[in-house]
């Protein structure tokens, strides 16, 4: 007899369990903290977006394959911004979703402050937030 295998999850179902774990963050609220030195922006989005859309004043550029190197605090290829595991970090991406799997991934490394903006750069731009191009 065989073993019934339960199917891995799908995306929409991975995304439901890894937002469960932490709270993620309006894009008010994300300026309002960075402005107030409690959190560090950090933009994940590929260059050829940051070249279309703008960049948020202030945010870290991050590209989403090095994230985890740049801000683990014990790592040697860290940026300076990472200063330990009680840093409140906002992971941006374009529209919110691979941001959360990416908040998700720096909860792994031990930074349980990471959240990400609910609908990436794309809902801090469409609420009027500061853009450069």
């Amino acid at each position: 007899m065989s073993a019934v295998r339960e199917l891995p999850p799908g995306i929409d179902e991975l995304l439901e369990r890894v937002r469960a774990d932490y709270q993620r963050i309006e894009a008010r609220e994300a300026y309002d903290a960075a402005h107030a030195g409690t959190a560090l922006l950090v933009d994940i989005r590929y260059a050829a977006l940051r070249d279309r859309d703008g960049l948020i004043p202030g945010a870290l550029v991050v590209e989403r394959n090095e994230l985890e190197w740049r801000l683990d605090p014990r790592g040697s290829h860290r940026v300076p911004e990472a200063t330990g595991h009680d840093l409140r970090v906002v992971v941006i991406c374009n529209e919110g979703y691979a941001s959360s799997l990416a908040a998700e991934s720096l909860h792994r490394l031990g930074l349980h402050h990471a959240t990400d903006l609910v609908g990436g750069f794309q809902a801090w731009k469409a609420a009027g937030l500061p853009v450069t191009s």
